[in-house]
């Protein structure tokens, strides 16, 4: 058996798409599976879920681009950093590293708060709920979080908390394809993970756009499927960031990310 801990398996990320699906290793999981694999609306966190993320994160507000957010995210000093990855009980816990798309996204949010402020938005792939939170902390009006997996969501509820927020709505199921509500802004980080999803999400935005008028931000440092897509033509940079030394370290050495403006 090959033990390989989060500190590679986050690196080998940054490079290949990973399902985030929860999945169930255990007859302990079940009933947290039960409970979160629903809407959420951010008022409830089941106790057992809660100490589970507590004892296995940290709590951190710094070594990245939004010093001014809490977040609890996996750490060298947690458990399951170094350990081996099929030891997480709840499935890949992808939502506990603050990936540099997201970081830029929260960064630009925060900087421009007039982007979201009154506005109705919606976070796709929102994973820690970084720039769910900034976006709240800017003034949107109306925010929704989307992750497939459950247990981000709780995870979304506890970075909340952190930052002295209430809680925003948390949708598990998959949107991409779907039709949704009628937002102001889709924001988007680290999400352009294969060349499929890279299609989906291309043609899904680019509905939204034409039927709502929705303007779409996109954060992300540079990986291949997004570089390389066809949607490149359509993007107008709005922001670089430099990253820290630390997000570049655990990110193949990447070392900005970039806000883009999708304009179909």
């Amino acid at each position: 058996m090959i033990f390989i801990g989060w500190r590679r398996l986050i690196r080998l990320c940054s490079r290949r798409i990973f399902s985030t699906r929860l999945k169930q290793k255990d007859g302990s999981s079940c009933s947290l599976w039960k409970c979160y694999h629903q809407k959420t609306s951010g008022s409830l966190l089941d106790p057992e879920m809660r100490l589970f993320l507590e004892k296995n994160t940290e709590v951190i507000s710094s070594g990245n681009l939004t010093p001014e957010i809490r977040l609890r995210l996996l750490t060298p000093r947690c458990r399951f950093w170094h350990d081996k990855a099929a030891l997480w009980p709840y499935g890949d816990p992808y939502w506990a590293i603050y990936w540099p798309g997201g970081q830029g996204l929260a960064r630009y949010l925060l900087d421009n708060p007039e982007v979201v402020r009154e506005k109705r938005v919606l976070d796709l792939g929102s994973g820690c709920g970084a720039t769910a939170i900034a976006a709240m902390m800017s003034g949107a009006s109306h925010v929704v979080a989307n992750d497939i997996d459950p247990v981000a969501g709780a995870a979304m509820l506890l970075n909340c908390e952190l930052n002295n927020l209430n809680p925003f709505r948390v949708l598990t199921e998959n949107l991409i394809g779907t039709e949704v509500d009628n937002w102001d802004l889709i924001i988007l980080g680290d999400m352009f993970y294969s060349e499929a999803l890279a299609d989906s999400l291309h043609q899904w935005l680019k509905n939204h756009i034409q039927t709502h008028r929705t303007k779409v931000l996109i954060g992300d440092p540079g990986r291949p499927y997004f570089v390389c897509h066809k949607i490149q033509k359509q993007l107008l940079k709005v922001s670089e960031y430099d990253l820290t030394k630390s997000t570049q370290q655990e990110n193949n050495g990447s070392t900005s990310t970039v806000v883009w403006h999708y304009q179909p």
